[in-house]
């Protein structure tokens, strides 16, 4: 009842891993068909080719770049190139002047524009909004009913910021059709007429904003989560979290207090003040204007509204890597070829069969039938890394490179190196006479372990490797570590379930001298038959000698050392005890 009971759970957690694959190839499909996707995995620069671009950074109030700065332009953007996936870009400095990016494919309008951006940000409270269509000259407001202030500002938000030049530049602006010609950059102790573009959701609005009132430097972090109902539930709604500096904290603060005054004030009269939005600005143009629903006290504010999870992400991008004080312009732009081509990529995978057929070699010839459920193995391990690496393509834009296709050849021996390690545990109990049934449930728990500390250490190497390293090393540890997820799934889920099924066999159970298994060419002691039954040798005696002495031998140079120190430590009292019988 007990072996029926471990069969079905068995191929229950086949099934399992069945339903796994349709699952995951279902996700690609379905990419495949909404044509966002495709079967084939993204590849990267050093494959595929891609755009190259040639961008000339500026310092405001300076003429020129020293070396730091230049250093710290290249690291922000490789983080904001890299900040939606294993991208394979490369960005590298050019005569001490320039910074060059190229990346693979072409890139979207949303990543030539995140990478070109300044880090000028920094957060002015809104006065005032308005229709972001330009006003027809002739309807303008005439001059003696242009705003006048009464009064110095007493605050961010008072409107004596708008005076007669400020409301002139505000009728004028038309968002709907800016103009092409860069503004200068703004005074931070003066207010802002600007506009926030418009988005698939959303039309394009123009503000008269403020003077700065917390600087985008002072941002430690920013992250995007779904955001957590009244309860503590999670909904299907995101949300992007700022992390302020202490300074900034205190600030942010007294700025909420008031901007909450505005929307408590306008909520009860039913309305909706402006004077409530605290604009995000991004080379004085408007990100984003949250309005203050509470007072945040510990400079974590969280922007929610109807996000969803890649503008979440867009956004929380721009907050974390805004704050670098250099504009770029793109001098060139050009479509490169792969750098190293189809042949060296033929090469690469050539590499690859050979050493899939020198284990394939090595399981048939060391474990004969059984050599069949690693190279199986192996396949399942391979789809479950392909589908991986397909969709993890689509949704995170991570890209197969020359130096991942190698953690790919790695990662067949390390592979392969598991399954080892659990037939010759197997093996190990059949030679201290086992049935199979018993030795694959013993074998496992034994190998179970080992298996687990040696992929331990396999993930520990490609994480660390993969957060201490830039460009195609990254992808080379990011592939080493999805590889060594997919073999313990494997190993669990299906060289487990698929000994614990085979072990029930004649041709297995009985150990078939094929099936690899065969307990007398292992030294078992006793020798076995099928289920606990004693084989009866058949050859001469001399041979039965011969062939036990040498199994003998076989089983002692497969010992561990624990257990030969134990043997020895028998061996010893035996011998201990033969000398005291005969001194009596």
């Amino acid at each position: 009842m007990a072996r029926t009971g471990h069969k079905n759970a068995a191929r229950r957690v086949l099934i399992w891993l069945v339903a796994i694959f349709a699952v995951l190839t279902a996700v690609l499909g379905g990419g495949v068909i909404t044509g966002h996707a495709s079967w084939a995995p993204k590849l990267a620069l050093d494959l595929e080719g891609g755009t190259q671009m040639i961008l000339a950074p500026k310092v405001e109030g300076s003429t020129g770049i020293n070396e730091e700065q230049l250093n710290q332009a290249v690291a922000i953007i490789r983080q904001r190139v890299d900040s939606s996936g294993v991208a394979e870009a490369e960005i590298t400095t050019q005569s001490g002047r320039n910074v060059v990016v190229s990346l693979p494919g072409t890139p979207s309008s949303e990543t030539r524009a995140l990478i070109q951006a300044s880090a000028d940000m920094n957060f002015r409270p809104v006065i005032t909004t308005g229709d972001p269509a330009a006003v027809p000259v002739a309807s303008r407001t005439p001059d003696a009913s242009l705003p006048k202030p009464t009064a110095a500002p007493a605050n961010a938000s008072d409107s004596n910021w708008v005076t007669a030049d400020v409301y002139k530049a505000f009728e004028a602006l038309d968002c709907v059709n800016p103009a092409q010609d860069k503004q200068p950059r703004s005074d931070p102790a003066k207010p802002l007429v600007t506009c926030e573009p418009a988005t698939a959701k959303t039309p394009a609005v123009k503000y008269i904003l403020g003077p700065v009132e917390v600087k985008g430097q002072d941002i430690v972090s920013s992250s995007f989560d779904p955001v957590q109902g009244a309860q503590g539930s999670v909904t299907n709604a995101w949300g992007v979290t700022i992390t302020f500096d202490s300074n900034a904290t205190k600030t942010f603060k007294d700025v909420t207090q008031r901007l909450n005054q505005f929307y408590v004030a306008s909520q009860a009269q039913g309305g909706n003040d402006p004077k409530a939005q605290f604009a995000i600005v991004l080379d004085d143009q408007v990100i984003s204007a949250p309005r203050a629903l509470a007072v945040i006290t510990d400079g974590k504010p969280q922007i929610t509204g109807n996000f969803t999870q890649a503008s979440a992400q867009a956004l929380s991008d721009q907050l974390r890597y805004g704050a670098l004080p250099i504009s770029f312009d793109i001098q060139s732009e050009e479509q490169i070829s792969a750098t190293l081509g189809g042949e060296q990529l033929r090469l690469g995978l050539m590499a690859g069969v050979i050493g899939l057929l020198l284990v394939v070699v090595y399981s048939l010839f060391q474990y004969r039938a059984l050599g069949f459920v690693t190279i199986l193995s192996l396949v399942v391990a391979g789809g479950l890394t392909y589908l991986a690496i397909a969709i993890l393509g689509w949704t995170e834009n991570y890209r197969l490179s020359l130096a991942g296709v190698a953690g790919l050849i790695v990662a067949i021996g390390q592979t392969a190196d598991s399954f080892i390690v659990y037939f010759e545990r197997i093996r190990d109990e059949l030679r201290e006479g086992k049935g199979l049934v018993s030795a694959v449930a013993n074998g496992w728990k034994r190998a179970k372990r080992t298996v687990l500390a040696s992929k331990a250490v396999n993930l520990l190497a490609a994480l660390v490797l993969y957060f201490v390293a830039v460009g195609n090393v990254r992808g080379f540890a990011f592939t080493l570590g999805l590889t060594a997820l997919a073999d313990l799934l494997v190993v669990f889920m299906f060289t487990h379930p698929t000994l614990q099924v085979l072990s029930r066999t004649k041709f297995f159970g009985e150990g078939h001298r094929f099936s690899g298994l065969d307990p007398e060419r292992l030294g078992a002691v006793p020798l076995y038959r099928g289920a606990g039954r004693l084989r009866t040798p058949t050859e001469k005696p001399a041979v039965v000698r011969a062939r036990n002495t040498g199994a003998a031998a076989e089983a002692e140079r497969r010992m561990t050392i624990a257990e030969r120190r134990l043997a020895e430590k028998q061996a010893q009292l035996a011998g201990s005890s033969n000398s005291t019988k005969e001194e009596k």
